[in-house]
């Protein structure tokens, strides 16, 4: 049987591995709810542009303007998206863990996550994500978005990484799919306690003592 390679670089997504999600369903809902918006009809507009605006197409404003603000409101675009900023939370333990192995094994950390240029600004910013990060592979910087397979082979390259020393970890099983099916070795993220243990077996362990 062939050996494995040593892993060198992990390919992590950001919503829903270390931070909350950036505008999903239910954020959306939530805001539906305390802007008294149709959620219905926010529904079917944000289906039809926001791919256009995770790769980075459009702007937060344009994408605002067709989803919220074709019509009149008694709140300001400016109210709506503190709201949608407010809604990010990390996910500390995710973030502290990847630090760690980040150092003690010498990796690099790359995001490769499907997010607008304002929001995904907003979070690196707020929860130090250049900590974790060598760089980002964010779809509204490359125009390129999951499930493309080409985003993860973009990813490859700009890390100087071949797929077998790479391990990718993502919320969304099509996409760890896509990821497996390029040779890359993959971990559906539920929570950190199984992504900790995945890894583990792949010999990435925290430990206290482990030499940097």
């Amino acid at each position: 049987m062939k050996a494995e390679k040593k892993i060198t670089t992990l390919f992590v997504d950001i919503g829903n591995v270390l931070l909350s999600n950036g505008w999903g369903h239910d954020f959306r809902r939530l805001a539906a709810e305390k802007f008294q918006l149709d959620f219905a009809e926010m529904e079917v507009r944000h289906s039809i542009i926001f791919d256009t605006y995770e790769e980075g197409k459009i702007t937060l404003t344009e994408y605002l303007d067709r989803v919220v603000f074709h019509r009149e409101r008694n709140f300001s675009a400016a109210e709506f998206r503190e709201y949608m900023f407010s809604l990010s939370t990390p996910h500390d333990d995710m973030i502290a863990f990847l630090k760690k192995i980040k150092k003690q094994y010498g990796l690099k950390i790359v995001a490769v996550s499907n997010e607008g240029r304002d929001l995904n600004a907003y979070r690196i910013e707020k929860f130090r994500l250049n900590d974790v990060f060598d760089f980002f592979v964010s779809s509204c910087y490359v125009q390129l978005r999951k499930p493309n397979p080409a985003i993860y082979q973009l990813a490859l390259d700009l890390s100087y990484a071949i797929a077998e020393e790479v391990v990718y970890i993502d919320d969304v099983q099509m996409f760890v799919d896509i990821a497996t099916d390029l040779s890359i070795r993959s971990i559906r993220h539920v929570d950190f306690l199984s992504t900790s243990a995945a890894l583990a077996t792949m010999g990435l362990t925290a430990e206290e003592n482990k030499n940097a």
